[in-house]
């Protein structure tokens, strides 16, 4: 029997290593950790529990029965975060630079689909290569096997990527499917044909973290919505994401105990400028409302002109879309469409409640816009909080003008509250530009057509640049005072709590992609 022992322990011991203590030294001086140094910082200390330790891969030709490695590249298990279960897969690029073979893509499949039976999220610690080509097309459907079973999991329970080493051709659209995606700066990458091809088809010199590094996804396409310095921070970014979801859609967010006691918050009162078009920081207007250093932003540095986030409100996971007025005035674009809606179904899906910050001047006008589907992409969000069934609050602090006022969660498109600043104006667009349309003859006609202007426009603002229109028809629920806002929402939510609404039956929506 001592003997078995000793095979299975050498074995095990095998697997450990990796690709080796020379692979694990390099590794190391391109300043990342190996795949099970990352689960081991992720996950609670003894809770890892490793499945498929002894897996190998399959393949003979090109001298691959000569080249074996227990776990063939990648390791998957289950454990805790902060007491929560869930499943998990670490690449490890030290094995065949983390090549993704037939066997690879069977244990990713295998956890994941344990993931989906016990209702538990999915975290993937992506680091590979890309597929093994010595495999051929039985790499490709293990990367397709991955594909598949991320859709299926989308919407049942959370799925989490950190990018923390290349990941690029097909390795790229499992992470792109998943709820959240995070990268490291300086030492990730993805990107579907590397600088070499990009050369060779277009003549384009790019490096790789030009092409698609960290900052090139978190400022230009958006596809990632965390960046962290290094494997230990983003690790850190992992854990305090998932802190705000539940296990899986059956489920809600824990709520955190919060003694509540005063909640009125005087300094709201002193964020919104007299001069309308003058701009402000709305994330101001965040800090004064939630539970104190709660604020998750999500897509920090791309389409700057909306602010989305988690946060704790009373103690419960809220999501939060807001208008920046400091970017672009706080327009509505493409960009900002898509980032608003994406992060809106999320929270639909898992049950996370929503709060609407609107201060919205429009869409934003130009030929740029329109020949890249701002009609489409604007309909994402409307559609998007259209669609939501979780408590949806709004509180409008100052602009909301045009087709932006419906579509940012108005009363029309199903709203549970809406409230209103005294300082809001919600009209079909603004004084001046409305004057000039209403009075154009008028104006024309008068005298001193600039003098006429300005009166017509403060006519019409008197009228229209205010919420007590929209307050009459029953649009806005309450007009309050900014320091009260927080104590408003804390109640609301909680009246909000067992909302229920039932949808038309359908397969699933269409939605404008």
């Amino acid at each position: 029997m001592s003997d078995k022992l000793k095979i299975l322990q050498d074995k095990l011991n095998a697997s450990r290593l990796g690709g080796g203590e020379e692979r694990i030294k390099k590794q190391h001086e391109k300043g990342k950790l190996t795949a099970r140094e990352r689960l081991h910082f992720l996950l609670d200390k003894g809770s890892f529990e490793e499945l498929g330790a002894l897996v190998t891969h399959r393949t003979t030709d090109f001298g691959m029965d000569k080249q074996q490695f227990y776990g063939d590249g990648v390791v998957t298990g289950y454990g805790t975060i902060n007491g929560r279960q869930v499943c998990v897969f670490a690449q490890d690029f030290t094995v065949f630079g983390g090549a993704l073979s037939e066997t690879h893509a069977e244990k990713i499949c295998k956890v994941m689909d344990m993931a989906l039976k016990i209702g538990v999220p999915i975290i993937g610690l992506n680091d590979s290569g890309g597929a093994r080509i010595q495999e051929g097309v039985r790499s490709l459907g293990g990367y397709a096997d991955i594909f598949h079973k991320n859709v299926k999991a989308s919407g049942v329970v959370p799925q989490l990527s950190a990018i923390m080493g290349p990941c690029a051709g097909g390795a790229v659209y499992s992470p792109a499917i998943t709820d959240f995606t995070l990268m490291v700066e300086n030492s990730s990458y993805m990107f579907v044909t590397g600088p070499n091809v990009v050369k060779t088809v277009t003549n384009e010199e790019v490096t790789s973290e030009e092409l698609g590094g960290a900052m090139t996804h978190a400022t230009k396409s958006g596809v990632t919505h965390l960046t962290s310095a290094n494997d230990i921070e983003c690790i850190a970014q992992l854990k305090q994401l998932l802190s705000y979801m539940p296990q899986n859609c059956e489920e809600r967010p824990e709520t955190l105990p919060l003694a509540l006691g005063n909640e009125i918050r005087e300094e709201l009162e002193q964020i919104v400028p007299e001069n309308a078009n003058k701009p402000y920081d709305m994330r101001l207007v965040i800090k004064g409302i939630i539970d104190e250093a709660s604020f998750f932003e999500i897509h920090k540095d791309y389409a700057e002109n909306i602010v989305v986030g988690f946060c704790r409100l009373g103690g419960r996971s809220v999501g939060i879309v807001a208008n920046q007025p400091n970017s672009l005035a706080g327009v509505l674009d493409v960009n900002a469409s898509k980032k608003a809606a994406r992060f809106t179904r999320f929270c639909d899906c898992f049950n996370i409640p929503l709060l609407v910050l609107v201060d919205v001047p429009g869409f934003l006008p130009g030929t740029d816009q329109e020949w890249n589907g701002i009609i489409t992409n604007g309909a994402k969000l409307l559609y998007a909080l259209s669609e939501a069934t979780v408590p949806k609050i709004t509180v409008i602090t100052r602009k909301a003008y045009g087709g932006a006022y419906d579509v940012m969660n108005s009363k029309h498109i199903g709203a549970d509250m809406n409230y209103a600043w005294p300082s809001a104006e919600i009209a079909v667009m603004g004084a001046k530009g409305a004057s000039e349309i209403i009075f154009k003859k008028e104006i024309h006609k008068a005298s001193d057509p600039t003098a006429k202007l300005a009166e017509k426009e403060q006519e019409y603002a008197d009228k229209f640049a205010n919420p007590y229109s929209a307050a009459e028809r029953g649009f806005i629920d309450e007009v309050i005072l900014p320091k009260n806002t927080r104590r408003k929402l804390i109640k609301a939510f909680a009246l909000l709590e067992n909302k229920v609404e039932q949808m038309p039956k359908k397969k699933h929506g269409n939605i404008p992609l």
